[in-house]
């Protein structure tokens, strides 16, 4: 009897808290198999919900993916938000350190978002690809607000493409690391700065 009557005055959760703790869920079995190996009836089971109630936050399985992929670039693009004002210099090895730090923290949300381009839906790459867009104009912003480039800088096309990839030898880098590189974090931290600055630093 007291058991149940615990059940019934444990506190509710909001639609928002909810919505978080399911995204949460998704994003542990997304990073751990396929998209095709992932069950939706895993996540209602593992946030103890209905499927029905699952359904009811997210139509289909790929809406939900595609949600997953949202939450982790929004929090990446938080956790990476430059400085105004700081050159670019400056900020980069605080940058990523706090990037390394989040990709260590929640490898399982980093791994799901990194998936998501090969998940083979449409809807999902869209979502993946305007993912790495806006961490691509972030960038590129703090690039051209740094006065020790040319305020043209961010729109040449070369740099464009130089920094988009870099965002892919940084994901790459990261997603080894993960596997066990014996790399430290700090080692890793000093690659990506190394490797960033020499693609966009004006020649000398």
């Amino acid at each position: 009897m007291a058991a149940n009557q615990g059940e019934r005055t444990r506190r509710r959760l909001s639609t928002g808290e909810r919505r978080e703790q399911l995204l949460a869920v998704g994003a542990r079995l997304f990073s751990e198999s396929p998209y095709d190996e992932v069950w939706i009836e895993q996540v209602a089971e593992i946030a103890g919900v209905s499927r029905g109630l699952l359904y009811h936050y997210f139509p289909t399985k790929r809406d939900f993916f595609a949600a997953v992929v949202e939450r982790e670039s929004e929090r990446m693009l938080r956790m990476t938000a430059a400085v105004p004002g700081v050159p670019v210099r400056e900020q980069l090895t605080s940058g990523l350190d706090v990037y390394l730090a989040y990709v260590e923290t929640h490898a399982h949300g980093f791994r799901a978002f990194h998936r998501a381009d090969a998940a083979g839906d449409r809807t999902v790459r869209r979502v993946y690809r305007r993912a790495l867009a806006a961490q691509e104009r972030q960038i590129l912003a703090a690039l051209g607000a740094d006065p020790e480039f040319d305020p043209l800088f961010e729109r040449r096309p070369d740099v464009r493409l130089a920094v988009r990839g870099w965002l892919a030898f940084t994901t790459a880098v990261c997603l080894e690391w993960l596997r066990g590189s014996e790399l430290s974090r700090d080692q890793v931290r000093d690659l990506c700065a190394r490797a960033l600055l020499g693609v966009v630093s004006p020649p000398g």
